[in-house]
């Protein structure tokens, strides 16, 4: 959900055993999936839905960087928690700070870049106006 005070979604994601590898830790690509859902799940509590996006507006969002740092391991069964910030917002481009916590421990923190594209050619283009009047901007630290 949401929260205009914090202008941050918080996101749970339950850890299944298809997220895990041979020792029962979660697979470090898994942990992309995870951030992925909650940038999904932020802007939908903003009321915009990709599909929707797409067919409107003929955009679509493709990750054009990301960093992670692994801290500590998420194992099956584990439920953990997606907070997701923007915090920065280009006319194309959208940065997200992102962080995996089990309860209060933080396991994976991130950073990802997405830039709009035109759905058709694959080319760089503006973000919608009313997509970016919409997403909260975290506030400067």
């Amino acid at each position: 959900m949401t929260s205009p005070e914090r202008r941050s979604a918080v996101h749970p994601v339950r850890v299944y055993y298809e997220d895990t590898d041979h020792g029962g830790v979660v697979y470090h690509a898994n942990y992309l999936r995870f951030m992925e859902r909650a940038r999904t799940e932020m802007l939908r509590d903003c009321g915009f839905e990709l599909d929707r996006l797409e067919q409107d507006d003929g955009v679509i969002f493709a990750v054009r960087r990301a960093s992670l740092d692994f801290i500590a391991p998420a194992r099956f069964n584990d439920l953990l928690r997606v907070e997701t910030e923007i915090t920065v917002k280009g006319a194309v481009r959208m940065t997200f700070a992102q962080k995996i916590y089990q309860q209060e421990r933080l396991l994976c923190s991130g950073e990802v870049e997405v830039v709009c594209l035109e759905a058709r050619r694959f080319r760089p283009t503006a973000i919608p106006a009313r997509l970016a009047a919409a997403i909260p901007l975290a506030p400067l630290p």
